[in-house]
């Protein structure tokens, strides 16, 4: 219950627009999406695939959303709005990852073992982003609507355009404000590469 309820909670944070938890949970098609998953995923470790495809080929038409049953994702796991989104076979998602419409995580090509990106825990994909490949996009990273990404990034990284170039925060030193001396300290802003 307590995932359960920390996991509604996690929606309530990032959708302005949730208002109760039965909304969520009836209206939210993140949630249809991701209870499917859980058990397509179950299922697939069973190896029983094709029953495990068939429930993420059903959710995909109830919900917009294709999640690959061998996908591996973590907690608080929130896609807003979600039509579009395609998540691969071998992707693995850590905690609390957001997703807007139309993010795909893909692949490549067939050469690889694992063709699909790893998002660590706090990641942010913006609307129509492509994740592409076996790279890894470090924890606290947000990626620009729109921004095709097919390198790794670094952790607290923001990644934007096509193909993507990789923001990073640079400390700035502040000795005073406002005239009064506070001592030093470090606050960050961003900065291209």
């Amino acid at each position: 219950m307590r995932r359960i309820r920390a996991y509604l909670d996690n929606i309530k944070r990032k959708d302005p627009a949730a208002r109760s938890d039965v909304e969520i949970v009836l209206l939210y098609p993140t949630v249809w999406a991701t209870i499917s998953h859980r058990v397509s995923h179950a299922l697939y470790h069973k190896k029983l695939y094709f029953l495990a495809r068939l429930i993420s080929q059903v959710t995909r038409f109830f919900t917009g959303i294709e999640i690959h049953p061998g996908a591996r994702i973590g907690r608080n796991f929130f896609i807003d709005h979600g039509m579009g989104v395609v998540i691969g076979e071998t992707t693995r998602i850590g905690d609390n990852v957001t997703l807007y419409q139309g993010v795909t995580l893909g692949g490549t090509g067939k050469n690889e073992i694992t063709r699909h990106p790893i998002l660590e825990d706090g990641v942010i994909v913006g609307a129509g982003s492509k994740v592409l490949g076996n790279i890894r996009i470090a924890a606290g990273t947000k990626i620009g609507a729109g921004a095709i990404v097919v390198k790794d990034t670094e952790a607290d990284s923001t990644a934007v355009g096509q193909p993507a170039r990789i923001l990073r925060k640079k400390p700035i030193h502040v000795v005073s404000v406002q005239g009064r001396k506070y001592g030093e300290r470090t606050i960050f802003n961003e900065m291209s590469i």
